[in-house]
């Protein structure tokens, strides 16, 4: 099922997107969500051990938070040999122009990240 219009909406026009992953944290944390293709997806920039990237591993579950809007979503480790990658980079570099995030941008659309992505899709309350 497809994410809401505001969703994609809110994606095109701010940086940030927030996210739990799991059901054990409680506040939401802010990182960069990219859509292509109607299709959503984020990477962990920190690769930690403990982190949203490593609570959906382990769960499968959590929220994405939009202005007031709070949804639903279920997300899964895109393979490392996925040829949608390159999209996915594309996405990065393209979305994140300013100058602060430039170094960011490039930096996460390297081949080391795609161990570090995970595809999101909407549930449905």
């Amino acid at each position: 099922m497809s994410f809401p219009n505001s969703f994609y909406s809110h994606l095109k026009v701010n940086n940030y997107t927030g996210i739990i992953g799991g059901r054990e944290r409680e506040t939401f944390l802010e990182i960069w969500v990219v859509a292509v293709n109607k299709r959503v997806f984020a990477r962990s920039w920190d690769k930690s051990e403990r982190s949203w990237f490593t609570a959906f591993l382990n769960s499968g579950i959590g929220k994405l938070q939009y202005g007031d809007e709070v949804i639903e979503v279920e997300g899964k480790k895109l393979k490392k040999t996925d040829s949608f990658h390159q999209k996915i980079n594309e996405a990065y570099v393209k979305r994140y122009t300013e100058k602060e995030n430039i170094y960011y941008a490039q930096g996460i659309s390297q081949p080391e990240y795609a161990d570090f992505t995970i595809e999101f899709f909407y549930k449905e309350n």
